[in-house]
């Protein structure tokens, strides 16, 4: 599990005792994520997840926090931040940012079918509407900026191909951030990881029902384009190499379009926003690869995998978003 700060059940009980959430009964490690420490949360009253926040700080958190309130306030289904006694939705553990959040229904898919895709391009597509009115603007902080900052500090690690193929695809990058088509493209607050291991089904495997989206810790401001390019870069791909599954894609963008239709200008800039969604799972990849922070247990995904997707990007015609 990445513990980045041990909660013992002292703890978890003097936490809820700022919270009207009940007693503790359970509290249990969340054998997932790099950034953050999560645990399941169980009082007499609910169920929950509870957060300690490694790396974001107290001053940008209310932006997560509120947009995932925002959201549930509009029927899109997302974690509930929980309020404290004193009318707040975050506190402080162990000199950590932390909130509780509700605990959703469901599980995640990790082989999911067109049926798992068309529901999370609707969902999205209805999460980007709900939220285009959000009133606080915080950039995606692994954006643009952060690879251009984080690249060099992991080129020592790569072949003379990885770091051609790197420097590349970033230059095409920043000078496609300058042009009017990026410029045009619709903007607002993104998931930007909305990988299959955040997304809750209930329901059958034949009948999925949508249980939410979890892990909003990096959301940010950015193209919406992008945001789609990141999930079907997850959920619509062959593992092995990269390459789309046609069927998972269309039924995945079909849903999506359906509910918001996407504009001439993100149809010309899809190329470059796939490349985007792949060249920035890459360089996190690498870095958290190479330049680990200290946890109890950590394991890095594969560096390699978003190498192949990039590779797969550039060398394969580009799907259509929508005939």
């Amino acid at each position: 599990m990445a513990v980045f700060t041990t909660v013992s059940d002292n703890d978890a009980q003097q936490l809820l005792s700022s919270y009207d959430l009940g007693e503790l009964v359970n509290l249990r490690g969340i054998s997932a994520g790099i950034e953050n420490t999560n645990y399941f949360l169980t009082t007499t009253r609910g169920e929950y997840v509870l957060t300690l926040f490694e790396v974001l700080t107290a001053e940008q958190l209310p932006f997560y926090i509120e947009l995932m309130h925002y959201l549930a306030e509009r029927s899109i289904p997302v974690p509930k931040p929980q309020t404290l006694k004193n009318g707040k939705l975050i506190t402080n553990l162990h000199g950590k940012p932390t909130a509780i959040v509700s605990l959703l229904p469901g599980s995640y898919e990790p082989d999911p079918s067109p049926a798992h895709c068309a529901l999370a391009g609707d969902t999205l597509a209805k999460a980007h509407l709900a939220a285009k009115d959000f009133n606080i603007h915080q950039p995606n902080l692994r954006g643009l900026t952060w690879w251009q900052q984080t690249v060099p500090s992991i080129l020592e690690f790569l072949d003379d191909s990885q770091r051609e193929l790197l420097l590349t695809v970033l230059d095409e990058q920043t000078a496609f951030a300058q042009t009017d088509t990026y410029k045009s493209l619709p903007f607002g607050p993104a998931h930007c990881d909305l990988f299959r291991d955040n997304v809750l089904f209930s329901g059958t495997p034949d009948a999925p029902q949508m249980g939410g989206f979890i892990d909003f810790y990096f959301a940010g401001c950015d193209t919406l384009l992008f945001d789609v390019a990141v999930s079907v870069n997850d959920w619509c791909i062959n593992r092995d190499d990269g390459s789309f599954d046609a069927a998972k894609l269309q039924a995945w963008l079909t849903a999506y379009h359906a509910v918001r239709p996407f504009t001439e200008a993100e149809h010309k800039a899809w190329p470059y926003l796939l490349q985007a969604a792949a060249l920035r799972f890459w360089i996190s990849r690498l870095y958290d690869f190479f330049r680990p922070r200290e946890a109890e247990t950590l394991k890095p995904h594969d560096p390699r995998h978003f190498e192949r997707v990039l590779r797969n990007r550039r060398s394969a015609d580009t799907p259509k978003l929508v005939d």
